[in-house]
């Protein structure tokens, strides 16, 4: 089965380090990081989940769940939870699946033949609480992951699905974004982006990101009373 973007998450049954994990059910309203690892106690794998732990409050924030997959089972899992800890110096609070009948990785197409016909490759899946696949990534086994893009590819997910918007190359947080070229109605335009916009090619309309709250204007009246205190 071909996964395309936007196309619904399968849902699948799964033992976990957390126990049984139904998709859909465990996602409930949450946007979720699928990613996948070739195997258990091996060294970039051991780097990468390490690093997602720390990021704990960063996926918090974004009300967004993390999910791991390796084709081991629950107890080799465990066990290399507590190799991660002590290593990489986070405690690891997001379910494994233990992916031992290739299941989850056969479903989701994470097994890659012609790289490796048992282990998969580093596939990221991008879900939103629609249940629908927004993003994937794939990584050869030698590559770890950028965790901070992945966390900025979120970021942009968010802000567009919530204002007319795109952003732009290297895009992040609090950075400029693009006016959607179908917003056309200047009356429109005005309401949508009260901070205003530049034009620098009739397409090339450039924003400040709208997500981002205006600082408040100072209160003249406190200014007065501060500077006769002082």
């Amino acid at each position: 089965m071909s996964l395309n973007l936007g196309s619904l998450a399968p849902d699948f049954v799964q033992s976990s380090t957390a126990g049984l994990i139904e998709l859909h059910r465990w996602a409930g309203g949450s946007w979720v990081l699928l990613f996948s690892h070739p195997k258990d106690f091996t060294p970039v794998c051991t780097t990468e989940l390490g690093y997602v732990a720390k990021l704990k409050g960063e996926f918090e924030k974004r009300n967004a769940k993390v999910l791991a997959l390796s084709v081991d089972d629950v107890a080799s899992h465990t066990a290399w939870v507590k190799d991660i800890e002590e290593t990489q110096g986070a405690r690891v609070t997001f379910p494994i699946l233990a992916d031992v009948d290739r299941k989850v990785s056969t479903l989701y197409g994470m097994i890659h033949p012609q790289a490796n016909d048992t282990l998969t490759v580093r596939s990221v899946f991008i879900i939103d609480p629609n249940r629908k696949i927004r993003a994937t990534l794939t990584y050869p086994a030698s590559s770890g992951r950028n965790f901070d893009e992945i966390l900025r590819l979120l970021d942009s997910l968010q802000l567009t699905d919530s204002h007319q918007v795109a952003t732009p190359a290297n895009w992040k947080h609090g950075d400029e974004v693009v006016i959607v070229p179908s917003l056309t109605d200047v009356r429109v335009l005005h309401e949508k982006f009260p901070k205003g916009y530049r034009a620098v090619k009739p397409y090339l309309r450039l924003t400040p990101d709208p997500s981002v709250k205006a600082p408040e204007a100072p209160n003249p009246s406190r200014f007065r009373e501060d500077v006769a205190g002082g």
